[in-house]
């Protein structure tokens, strides 16, 4: 897996590695990055604790995928509509969301986060990447 200093490069996409959800997330946006331009770690990893320490962001609590780009770390609702932003197809329109006040967004979002385990379930462990994937996740 890459050791690239992220916030140097592509933009960051740091994810809970045990939520179903979550890697369905990242799953999503691979799929959709007909680019490429999105790196991938999980919240739990090295990459990824290093990463939120740095942003001065808690170490133990995975409710939110972060975003890092242009040395900035977005979270919740903004990370999520800054990603859409940047994905092929019609995912882009859905930035518009973001005329609606961050408090109600973010809401929904912590809405769903709080249930994704129960609704979506969880992994004993992170996600693998494929040996084809494997350049665009850091551990």
């Amino acid at each position: 897996m890459g050791t690239i200093d992220p916030l140097k490069s592509e933009p960051l996409i740091l994810f809970d590695g045990l939520c179903n959800l979550c890697s369905g997330s990242v799953r999503f946006i691979i799929n959709r990055d007909t680019k490429a331009r999105f790196k991938f770690a999980s919240l739990q990893s090295t990459v990824g604790q290093s990463q939120l320490q740095k942003f001065n962001l808690p170490l133990n609590q995975f409710y939110s995928i972060v975003l890092i780009q242009n040395g900035v770390a977005l979270q919740r609702s903004d990370a999520a509509l800054q990603i859409a932003r940047g994905l092929s197809g019609p995912w882009p329109a859905f930035y518009i969301f973001k005329l609606i006040p961050r408090f109600l967004r973010d809401w929904v979002y912590d809405f769903v986060s709080k249930n994704r385990y129960s609704w979506f379930g969880r992994k004993d462990a992170c996600m693998i990447p494929t040996p084809e994937l494997k350049s665009r996740f850091l551990e």
